[in-house]
């Protein structure tokens, strides 16, 4: 690993992919390097979910929509199948259709309706809603299967965009114009580190300095129920955390009522994203437990807890097949930071759980700024 190369990246997450997609795009010459031969962390444990509606209003939203144009330019390129689109948010209390009432007035709701209880099942009849207030429907979001996702768009990059991938290797320090790793030294003009979760091998004190710690969250896979989920289904509770929801002044009433009503849910961090698969089988969560060190076990509460919204909103669940636990870098502080550790030495972190929804528009940010070079369409 002695080459040297317009830009290494450090990182096979999607955040790291995004990176080594933006230049490999300016026809640079890209090496990405990762301890392991293929992303095991948040990146393929997921939902998969590319949501646009719902995000921060100012920088998040233009990111998202930026990043889903991108999947669904590259998903096609690197065989990745689009499983569904849109997203369908029905509520159940007068307080949150107030929250979408208002969302719809502003730029973020742009091309969403509002629907009535008898028209979201007359436009989808087959997923059993059970009764509601509203439904907001979106056209924005797309939803790919994380854990074969991630993997094909590193293949592809390979294959298709003359990426090299490094045998696997940690890195063990980055400084101007070098990497260094547990087997050998990489020479390149930029560097951008994207760590994901690891807050402490490289650059601690800038992840302290961030104030970044990590989320872990619980996933469920449920065996499929026999009828289809046109698109991906969220509820009243997302409108309390998302934050182009929650930013708004209407929200505030909502949250009241939902902190009266369902405590138990908000002190664990439960939100329902609920998407269906190829085979049927529908991903269901999540949960979210902040802390440098979450405790590694699956606690059988929340995941009925998350099950009991499931169940208010698309009725009995069918039984769990899959259970799994996914941690992400989080920070109360923002969204996401770019810093420049030293000279053509990038650090890059998405620390809101988005970095499917926002990271190849981030990269593209970062890259384009940091290598001060057009980024061309893909051929």
């Amino acid at each position: 690993m002695n080459r040297h190369y317009d830009v290494a990246v450090v990182g096979r997450g999607i955040v790291g992919l995004a990176h080594a997609l933006a230049a490999a795009r300016m026809g640079k010459r890209v090496i990405v390097i990762d301890r392991n031969a293929r992303a095991t962390g948040a990146s393929i444990r997921n939902f998969g979910f590319v949501t646009v509606t719902g995000q921060e209003r100012y920088d998040m939203w233009p990111l998202a929509r930026r990043a889903r144009d991108v999947w669904a330019d590259v998903a096609p390129r690197a065989g990745i199948a689009i499983e569904q689109t849109g997203l369908v948010l029905p509520v159940r209390r007068q307080a949150a259709v107030a929250v979408l009432e208002a969302f719809r007035q502003t730029e973020m709701g742009e091309g969403c309706d509002l629907l009535t209880d008898v028209q979201l099942r007359a436009l989808d009849p087959e997923t059993p809603f059970t009764p509601c207030e509203a439904a907001l429907v979106s056209p924005h979001e797309l939803r790919v299967e994380a854990r074969e996702a991630v993997p094909r768009i590193a293949g592809w990059l390979e294959r298709d965009m003359g990426v090299t991938f490094a045998p696997p290797a940690t890195v063990i320090g980055c400084e101007s114009g070098l990497v260094v790793t547990s087997t050998g030294e990489v020479r390149a003009d930029a560097i951008f580190v994207c760590p994901g979760d690891d807050l402490n091998a490289l650059f601690p004190d800038m992840m302290a300095e961030h104030q970044v710690t990590r989320c872990k969250l619980q996933m469920l896979r449920l065996a499929a129920p026999g009828w289809r989920m046109a698109r991906p289904v969220m509820s009243d509770l997302g409108l309390a955390r998302y934050e182009g929801y929650a930013a708004l002044p209407e929200a505030a009433p909502l949250a009241a009522q939902l902190r009266a009503e369902q405590p138990e849910l908000l002190d664990v961090g439960i939100h329902l994203i609920a998407v269906q698969s190829a085979d049927g089988s529908l991903v269901v969560g999540d949960s979210h437990d902040y802390g440098d060190a979450p405790d590694p076990f699956h606690h059988e509460r929340i995941d009925s807890l998350m099950l009991e919204e499931f169940a208010a909103v698309l009725g009995a669940p069918s039984p769990v097949i899959e259970r799994w636990i996914g941690v992400y870098a989080s920070s109360a502080k923002q969204n996401w930071f770019h810093h420049e550790a030293a000279p053509h030495v990038h650090v890059i972190a998405v620390t809101c759980g988005a970095g499917m929804s926002t990271a190849f528009a981030i990269g593209e940010r970062v890259v384009g700024a940091a290598l001060n070079t057009p980024i061309k369409e893909i051929a």
